[in-house]
């Protein structure tokens, strides 16, 4: 299986603090593994949750590194967005014993101080053995 790249996040999120795709772990032993390459995800869920949790870091690297080849765009620019909570509504295959799967889910967020969400239906594929996210399915 491939390796992704050995780096930290751009944004820094302490290694204790709680992980912010929203599992009971500690950033350094749940997302922050998969951003500094010690781990790759084994679901399409684990890498949705690592994605969202890049956001929250800033850690364009890691989402391009992520994205499928067929879609990924050449550079990804973050905004400012405080990312604010994740939740998953539902997940369709995307496990070891799947080539394809979906992830809904919302994800919470602050823009210039107002709360909002994003709505998505994601589909993901496994490129070279690992995750990656395709695109949003349509609605």
């Amino acid at each position: 299986m491939a390796k992704r790249r050995t780096r930290e996040p751009v944004a820094t999120l302490s290694p204790a603090s709680p992980c912010p795709c929203g599992l009971n772990a500690a950033y350094a032993d749940c997302c922050g593994a998969f951003h500094a390459g010690r781990k790759t995800a084994a679901t399409a869920e684990q890498l949705m949750r690592s994605r969202y949790s890049a956001f929250v870091a800033h850690d364009a690297t890691y989402l391009l590194q992520t994205w499928s080849t067929t879609t990924r765009p050449t550079t990804l620019r973050l905004d400012n967005t405080q990312w604010t909570g994740l939740e998953i509504v539902n997940t369709t295959n995307g496990t070891a014993f799947h080539t394809e799967g979906t992830v809904e889910f919302r994800a919470h967020y602050l823009h210039d101080g107002h709360p909002a969400s994003q709505h998505e239906n994601s589909h993901f594929t496994r490129e070279a053995g690992l995750w990656v996210y395709v695109a949003p399915l349509p609605q």
